[in-house]
This record gives C-alpha cells, structure tokens and sequence, in this order.
C-alpha cells in the first residue's frame, strides 16, 4: 500500500520589518512629573506609622495613611485655592510640592483644596506676584468686562429661545429664567454644554424648574418636610397647565375703536336735535 503523500505545508507571510528609526536632533520629551497626593480626610483617621491623629491632612503609603512627617512632608506650608497666579508660581519656585485634595459627598468626586509647598518658595512667589500685581489687575478687570458682554449676549439669545418655544410667556419672565439658569459658574442646565447650544431640552428644563418654584407651591410642600420627588409629583399637574398656556401665543391688544351703547347714541341725537348743541360722549 502506497503512504499518501502529505500536501506541502502552506508558506506563512512575512511579518514586516519595523522601520528604522529615523535620526533627529531634538532631545527626547522630559518625563512628566506627578505630585505627591495629600488628603483632606473625612472621617477621623490616625497615621498607620506613629499613630498620631486624629489628622488634618494625610496621605496613603500601601494603602495606609501616613502623616505628613512620617511621609517627608511635614516641611511643607499649605496655600488654599483661590489665587491662580500664586500658586502656579509657588509650585514652579518649590522643588516639592503636593495637591490637596478633599472628597465631595454630594458630586461623588475628589476636589482639589490646594497645595503643599516650601516656605521660602511661598515667599518668593508672593514677592513675583507683587510686583506685577497691577498689571494682572487690569487684566482681571478687562477679562471680566469681556466675560459680562458675552453673558449679556447669551442670557439674550437664551431669552429670545424661551420665547419661541413658549410664545405665551412674558417678556420680564423669560429674561429672568434666563439670567437664573445662565448664570456663570452656577452650574445649572443654562451652563451646561446643551444649554449654551440652546438646545430645547435644556431651555424647556429650565422653564419648567422656574415655574416649578414660582408657579407651585413646590418650595412651601419642601419646608413642610415633603421628600423631593413626591412634592415634584404633586405639583406636576400645575406646572403643565402654566406650560400649557405658555405655548399659546399672548393675543395681541384689540385695537378697534370703542363703540357707543346705542341708547346713549339715541339721546344725544335726541339733544342735538331739540337744543342744537352737540353733547361730548
């Protein structure tokens, strides 16, 4: 019996070659460096090393919390947030530096509260700031005048949306509920990236979140201890009949001239035809 022969194996491809580098002259790109992170902790916590506590601001080695001496930054000074020239520039003039940060309950997410830095490179960064302290003022109030005009543009555009959407509703009304959910730095659906494109969802949600607190007695079924969605569900039906009524364009005021009641038309006629004269009606 004649062995069959096997078919000859299938040739694989070639992986390809990897190009080769190509010469520069530019420097490779410097590592980016990461600051230590410090915690505003929450709950009372001591340090896992030298169990002093209960501690102000701490930060985690393996997992445990450690104090600022036994983490080699007990040297440092804090500088809250708030000043954004000055703690840029104190973190250039310190060699080590950390964030401070604390957790937020509410929005779920740690937020920064400052930096840890060297007291002499505080200094020196207080000194730099001083001396340009009134150029960056006019910068500041030349930013800020800019930043009122493109508000002032906005709360318009956002009014005039209101507007078409609810043709009923008054003019003083709508530039309220404007200015309200469109306020800088507040965080409402007047700020957020639908309602600086005026999209409908986001005009309508403000609308009815004003009429909600103006129209209803909503914030009186709050106070009384009402949980927040069922004082919602109570007032769902009245916020719907003043929306309901926004969307019906206001009729405009009747121009026609006033009409005289036909008796008193009949007597004046009755006057001027027995004594002449004309009564004024």
């Amino acid at each position: 019996m004649t062995r069959a022969t096997p078919p000859p194996p299938r040739a694989t491809p070639p992986l390809p070659r990897a190009a080769p580098p190509q010469a520069t002259h530019a420097s490779p790109a410097p590592a980016v460096a990461r600051s230590p992170l410090v915690f505003q902790p929450v709950k009372r916590k001591r340090c896992g090393a030298c169990r002093r506590g209960p501690l102000g601001l701490l930060t985690l080695e393996g997992g445990q919390p450690r104090c600022l001496d036994c983490a080699d930054l007990g040297h440092l000074v804090f500088l809250p947030r708030g000043d954004t020239a000055l703690t840029r520039r104190a973190r250039e003039e310190s060699a080590l530096s950390a964030v401070v940060v604390r957790f937020h309950r509410r929005r779920g997410r740690y937020e920064r509260q400052g930096v840890l830095v060297e007291e002499q490179a505080l200094a020196r960064a207080e000194a730099r700031c001083l001396a340009d302290a009134e150029a960056r003022a006019r910068r500041r109030a030349r930013d800020a005048a800019r930043r009122a005009a493109q508000d002032a543009v906005f709360v318009a555009e956002f009014a005039a949306r209101i507007r078409r959407l609810f043709p009923g509703c008054p003019e003083g009304r709508a530039a309220a509920i404007a200015a309200h959910a469109g306020a800088r730095g507040s965080g409402r659906v007047g700020r957020s990236a639908a309602g600086r494109a005026l999209s409908e969802g986001a005009v309508a949600a403000a609308v009815r979140a004003a009429v909600r607190h103006v129209d209803t007695p909503y914030d009186r079924l709050l106070m009384e201890g009402v949980p927040r969605r069922e004082a919602r569900s109570r007032v769902t039906g009245a916020v719907a009949a003043v929306l309901d009524g926004w969307q019906r364009p206001t009729p405009a005021p009747s121009t026609a001239p006033a009409t005289l009641d036909s008796s008193t038309t009949l007597t004046a006629l009755h006057e001027t035809a027995t004594t002449g004269t004309v009564r004024s009606m």
